[in-house]
């Protein structure tokens, strides 16, 4: 679903380029659930913006679905640190927002909104928000505005999810509650997930494959594959063989801090 061959990206600072990723490869197949995890400012953010077709890249090819990506990737749903929904309109209305924009939803949306707004509900239902279709973003707790905005990345029926840090800004209880809804939904419809964080229990639990990257300038410098059978329990956490994971990630990504 994703390549990424030699990839290299320059931006433009104040005395000169800064070269965020330099020679970075990277595969994630069809239905594939991958982890990028490095130290801050490595360029794991750069990545996903590369990815969906936000920045070209300075050298190399990164590629989305088997072609060239040449602007912003229709197929892909994101997810951020901050929900950022729109605080004016109803959970309902934020979910529906990209089928307002992106088409072939745009240009049906008035005939179609029925359908659409069950699909909304279903969603919901998923993630645990049944019956809040109708509340502001100001009536629900982070956790919750976070299920929401889950939902609006999946509305569209993407092929691909970018996730850069969805669950950074939650409590420890929460994240873990959100990682199993993830967990779910990925289950129940196999899009390709690409999710970019910090926190390697996040990342072990979750993924079938973790990235890690070296410090800036930015390449894959290991890729760790996870082999816990699915679906996960939260129990798995508290394996040694999951622990030795974390720790030898944590160390690596030390090492490579330190330079």
């Amino acid at each position: 679903m994703i390549s990424l061959k030699d990839v290299s990206l320059a931006y433009a600072g104040r005395t000169g380029p800064v070269l965020a990723l330099e020679g970075t490869t990277i595969n994630v197949g069809r239905g594939e659930f991958a982890a990028v995890v490095g130290p801050s400012g490595c360029g794991k953010s750069t990545l996903m913006k590369l990815v969906t077709g936000l920045v070209k890249p300075t050298t190399g090819l990164v590629a989305v679905d088997g072609a060239p990506v040449t602007g912003p990737v229709k197929m892909a749903g994101m997810a951020f640190q901050n929900a950022n929904l729109l605080p004016w309109r109803t959970v309902t209305d934020n979910i529906l927002l990209p089928l307002e924009i992106v088409e072939p939803y745009r240009g049906k949306f008035r005939s179609n909104r029925a359908e659409y707004v069950a699909k909304v509900e279903d969603l919901l239902a998923t993630v645990g928000l049944k019956g809040f279709g109708d509340r502001f973003p100001w009536e629900l707790s982070g956790g919750m505005q976070q299920r929401a905005s889950l939902c609006r990345s999946l509305i569209h029926e993407p092929a691909l999810l970018m996730l850069d840090e969805p669950f950074a800004a939650l409590d420890a209880f929460t994240r873990e509650e959100l990682w199993c809804v993830l967990r779910d939904v990925w289950q129940r419809l196999k899009f390709t997930v690409v999710l970019v964080t910090h926190d390697l229990r996040e990342a072990v639990f979750l993924a079938d494959t973790v990235h890690v990257m070296s410090a800036r300038p930015g390449r894959i410098i290991e890729t760790r594959d996870v082999s816990f059978s699915r679906p996960r329990d939260l129990e798995v956490c508290y394996d040694k063989a999951f622990t030795d994971i974390v720790h030898d990630l944590r160390n690596q990504i030390a090492q490579v801090r330190k330079g």
